[in-house]
């Protein structure tokens, strides 16, 4: 009898299979892995399948057609997943389409082409920069490229760059607290001098402006921690060594051109020898363990964009520093987006605008899981695989999928 209602069992399931129509991927706290699934919906892109990014339907779903090849995936990653009919595909969709809600569909068709731009060499301890920890954990490709590579024009081969723990100033003073970053410096000199800069500074601004050119030309830029301040530290400078003169002139900040940066304005530069950029950076001193920061709700039928890179199964975020920790709000340019802030600290930790024919988002922070204390050791993801911090990287790693409509609000 044992055996009977076994294969009664089996060959029901084989039927349900033979007339499941769709795979939906929760993305809502039944989720076992919040991460992994965005590289499944990467892997299903590989695949040419349309993928359809359900907006705030169960924390921001994934929906495709089912295959045994797509199925086997989910099982292997260890993903939940929901075998569905065609019935009940048709009663979602109705269901986000009602104007009641705010929800939306988002079809996902192209595959992004993307780099990291990091040190290639024995100074750097890679796993420490979140993006490549995470697009590794969740299975999506990726190249790392670093000054040279941009100097020589591979921004044209992508379509969204990341930057993370850099300093775009270029100031040797800064990297003096730590004796890898000094060694780091002694390469980057080496190279500035390759590929004939004066000196550090001036290649790291012209990468810099690359950047920038790569973003306004319909790129996507992606930037965390010291790198999300110290680019537009560098571009507001424009090549002049602000660090030369007296601490007080620094204060003077008709020495800089806020109309060349991406995110702020009206700073003030820290002197060198601080480990601090600027005073965009207000977030240093919290117990971020204790704080969270939150995700503002927006309009997923008219908002399309903000609402795609705040997809979250929960719009608490948990604190977490670096060198650049928070961003002031009184020093955000008036056009840019504060997608996520801590308003009772006054700072803003998501944020997000475009540039002419491209997009750029700014997260501060080091690691979504990291702690005061730990240093630069790796996070365990395989311990934080629901990590909504994390989340927020990968909205932004699918956002070049997505067909683009500009916010109407």
């Amino acid at each position: 009898m044992t055996n009977r209602i076994y294969v009664i069992i089996c060959l029901f399931m084989l039927s349900w299979s033979a007339f499941a129509n769709s795979i939906l991927i929760p993305m809502d706290d039944s989720q076992r892995n919040h991460l992994k699934a965005y590289g499944l919906a990467y892997f299903m892109l590989q695949k040419k399948a349309e993928v359809d990014w359900l907006l705030n339907y169960r924390g921001g779903s994934f929906l495709f057609a089912y295959s045994v090849d797509a199925e086997t995936e989910c099982k292997i990653r260890g993903i939940s997943y929901e075998t569905i009919s065609t019935a009940r595909v048709n009663s979602i969709l109705n269901e986000i389409s009602s104007p009641a809600v705010n929800m939306n569909v988002v079809r996902l068709e192209k595959i992004p082409r993307i780099a990291v731009y990091s040190p290639k060499n024995e100074f750097i301890q890679d796993e420490t920069d979140a993006v490549i920890h995470v697009l590794e954990y969740a299975e999506i490709p990726f190249d790392i490229i670093y000054d040279e590579e941009i100097h020589n024009n591979a921004l044209a081969r992508y379509d969204w760059v990341h930057l993370h723990h850099e300093d775009f100033t270029g100031h040797p003073a800064r990297t003096r607290w730590r004796e890898s970053a000094i060694l780091e410096y002694k390469a980057q000199e080496a190279t500035a001098g390759k590929l004939g800069y004066a000196n550090v500074p001036a290649m790291k601004l012209d990468i810099a402006k690359k950047l920038k050119a790569f973003c306004a030309g319909g790129g996507y830029l992606f930037a965390m921690c010291s790198a999300a301040e110290s680019i537009d530290v560098a571009l507001a400078a424009n090549g002049n060594n602000l660090y030369d003169i007296a601490d007080d002139d620094l204060q003077h900040t008709s020495l800089l051109d806020y109309s060349f940066t991406f995110a702020f304005e009206n700073f003030v530069i820290e002197p060198p020898y601080n480990r601090r950029f600027s005073d965009i950076n207000i977030g240093r001193g919290f117990n971020p363990s204790n704080t969270y920061f939150s995700l503002f709700t927006f309009s997923a039928k008219w908002d399309i964009i903000p609402s795609l890179l705040t997809q979250n199964h929960t719009n608490m975020i948990r604190e977490f520093s670096g060198l650049t920790t928070a961003f002031d709000r009184t020093l955000i340019k008036p056009e840019v987006m504060i997608l996520g802030e801590n308003r009772a600290a006054g700072n803003a930790r998501y944020i997000f605008s475009e540039m002419g024919k491209g997009f750029w988002t700014f997260y501060s922070g080091h690691d979504p899981e990291g702690h005061p204390g730990r240093g630069r050791l790796s996070t365990d993801l395989n311990l934080h695989p629901n990590s909504p911090g994390y989340r927020l990287i990968l909205n932004n790693v699918l956002f070049p999928s997505a067909q683009k409509k500009k916010q109407k609000t």
